[in-house]
């Protein structure tokens, strides 16, 4: 069964530039709040979604992918930078 990941073994690309991007906001966001912000816009997450995503371990949808720019106030190019 052929499965979707990316050439490192991940299942998402964007998962180490949303580390790097939440790392470096200020003031400084944990994934509780990255969460929470998310739900705010109507994405059901919760801290160990965002663990996984960050890790590799869990796919993004598009609609994830948006609102995780609109946060970080960056574009959907920025997030999936290699």
């Amino acid at each position: 069964m052929f499965k979707n990941k990316s050439s490192n073994g991940k299942n998402n690309i964007c998962g180490k530039n949303i580390y790097r991007l939440r790392k470096a906001y200020s003031p400084k966001m944990s994934q509780r709040i990255l969460a929470d912000k998310l739900q705010l816009l109507g994405i059901d997450v919760d801290k160990n979604a965002i663990q996984r995503i960050e890790s590799g371990e869990r796919f993004v949808t598009d609609i994830e992918l948006l609102q995780l720019a609109k946060i970080f106030d960056v574009s959907c190019d920025e997030l999936l930078k290699l």
